[in-house]
């Protein structure tokens, strides 16, 4: 464990991950057949399924295209897709045999062991190019990391979101990198 790690924890909130089965969908029988399916074309072009456990949320597209939200961990990903592919199974839709699943975006948050941050002091500390800070729009500060490729909202009161991770692993090196950054220039 590094000295930067015991300075903090990650929580994945949210892991969003695509499909695609390669053939259409009848969403109208999939809504009126699968309990717990929610089709309103009027509101959204596909069906909302959700599962329980692990709880996720289904985008179903009438091309066969498939976004999956709502989960904690890749591992509630692949249960909750599994669950998809088995109703659709039922209704005896073909399903391809292991659909690819690519992780779109996760989202997680950590919280610094510390009680405040000086956001005006950070801003200018990490180099206003990589920064936003406007606190009359936002009261956290946006900072663009390179690589990993991800956003991170930095609140003064320690909390830090990272988005747009592709790998927990990103939203890891991501908060690794501003607790470094923000040691360097004694901030934190």
């Amino acid at each position: 464990m590094t000295e930067a790690s015991k300075r903090y924890t990650i929580k994945i909130e949210n892991v969003v991950a695509s499909t695609n089965i390669k053939q259409e969908i009848d969403l109208k029988e999939f809504a009126a057949t699968v309990e717990d399916a929610e089709y309103d074309r009027e509101r959204f072009p596909g069906i909302v399924y959700r599962t329980k456990d692990p709880k996720v949320a289904a985008l179903i597209f009438k091309s066969g295209k498939i976004v999956c939200t709502g989960a904690k961990s890749i591992a509630d990903v692949h249960t909750g897709l599994a669950k998809v592919f088995g109703k659709m199974k039922g209704l005896g839709i073909d399903i391809i045999e292991d659909p690819e699943v690519n992780i779109q975006n996760i989202v997680a948050t950590a919280v610094l062991d510390t009680h405040m941050i000086d956001l005006n002091a950070i801003a200018v500390g990490l180099g206003l190019e990589n920064v936003e800070y406007e606190p009359e729009m936002f009261p956290g500060l946006v900072y663009r990391i390179k690589k990993p490729k991800v956003v991170v909202l930095i609140f003064g009161s320690g909390k830090i979101v990272i988005t747009g991770g592709k790998s927990i692993n990103d939203a890891t090196t991501a908060v690794e990198k501003v607790v470094e950054e923000l040691e360097s220039i004694g901030l934190l």
